[in-house]
């Protein structure tokens, strides 16, 4: 059985080895990140436990810990709300995978940038002709939209629905505590890189103008992104100046990101012509309550353990302890005539769950259950086995 929990701090060195598999922004290949950010969403899930609300919803922030507190990340990165899940082989414990939502990627005065693609048309009345070009214009975005992030699977979870599952649960957490997410969903896709692991867009625009390696820019994208609107140019990019091959990555990803799109896709995703600024990967977004998962997600409260030949409705279900401990199964359940939750019994101590206690309950029967899994992570930056969603 699989279960997915929140990620604790003797994950760290499983999780450095799945960021060092790929390479993203939302899980750098780095020990004390890592640990802060595991820290961060321990934070965070007791916040959820305890119906805190969102920073802001009193007039005021969260007060921030001390710089020396959180060395290597921003102050405005310790106030925000990130929930990082693993994936679970409860039968050795072994770590398969993991996933993350930010609730809140940026805000006033702390801007997500993107690049916007336009097009130009241009024409000169005495040659009787024109082209068109795609220009991109740097973006900053401070409407503070939810990210889906840092989805990595262990090489040989692939193709086994586990990326499904740690693709979903994160919508079903959303749905359950919907008064900490914004009303937009936010997924960056990863773009084709190069088989020694380039972005060829940072290689012949970015590095042009930020005097970084493509690594060292993301890396410095968790302490602040102020070098961004500093370095870039602040009109219009004519693409057309780019080689070819620099071209055709923008907005486009890789072959291996491809299942993990189309999902997103299915689930109401869509791209609207923005891109990252650094390797090209597109961003595609949804309205947060039109998620199928989201729609059919609802509070619920568990029954008695029931025999498995007696449940035959397939659910995802999880309960959140006052500790801030968090754990979902994926499995068939029993709706009994009080309409209460019932599991087998295995499922039932997977989620340290009692009769009579409150769960998260989302009805996968109402979810197309053709959804490829992702090959490899999704969400922030270089997979070569995986995107970024």
């Amino acid at each position: 059985m699989i279960v997915i929990r929140r990620a604790r701090v003797e994950d760290a060195g499983t999780l450095l080895k799945l960021a060092r598999m790929v390479h993203f922004i939302n899980l750098p290949a780095d020990k004390e990140l890592i640990d802060l950010k595991i820290t961060q969403s321990r934070l965070s899930f007791l916040r959820a436990a305890a119906g805190e609300k969102p920073p802001g919803d009193n007039g005021s922030p969260r007060k921030a810990k001390k710089a020396a507190d959180v060395t290597g990340l921003s102050s405005a990165d310790f106030t925000r709300d990130i929930f990082m899940f693993v994936a679970e082989a409860r039968d050795d414990g072994t770590a398969l995978g993991t996933s993350q939502v930010l609730a809140r990627m940026g805000g006033p005065g702390n801007p997500n940038y993107s690049f916007k693609l336009e097009q130009r048309a241009t024409f000169a009345p005495d040659l009787k002709t024109g082209t068109t070009h795609v220009v991109a214009r740097l973006h900053g975005d401070e409407t503070g939209p939810t990210e889906i992030g840092g989805l990595i699977l262990q090489p040989a979870s692939r193709g086994h629905r586990v990326g499904r599952f740690l693709s979903f649960v994160r919508f079903h957490f959303i749905a359950l505590h919907r008064h900490l997410f914004a009303d937009r969903i936010l997924a960056e896709m990863m773009a084709p890189i190069t088989e020694d692991g380039r972005s060829l867009l940072w290689e012949y625009l970015g590095r042009r103008f930020i005097p970084l390696s493509y690594t060292e820019a993301d890396k410095q994208c968790q302490r602040s992104r102020k070098f961004i609107p500093a370095l870039l140019p602040p009109g219009d990019i004519y693409l057309s100046l780019l080689p070819p091959e620099a071209r055709d990555v923008v907005g486009e990803v890789g072959r291996e990101t491809v299942p993990a799109r189309r999902m997103l896709e299915r689930l109401g995703f869509q791209y609207t012509g923005f891109v990252d600024p650094f390797d090209g990967g597109p961003l595609l977004e949804t309205r947060t309550d039109d998620v199928p998962i989201i729609r059919a997600t609802r509070e619920a409260e568990l029954g008695e353990p029931a025999a498995k030949g007696k449940c035959r409705h397939p659910a995802m279900v999880s309960t959140l302890h006052p500790d801030g401990e968090f754990y979902a199964v994926q499995e068939d359940c029993f709706i009994d005539p009080k309409g209460r939750v019932c599991l087998p019994r295995e499922a039932m101590e997977a989620l340290h769950g009692e009769p009579g206690m409150s769960a998260g309950f989302t009805d996968m029967a109402s979810i197309a259950q053709d959804d490829a899994p992702p090959a490899g992570g999704v969400n922030k930056r270089k997979s070569r086995a995986g995107a970024r969603a």
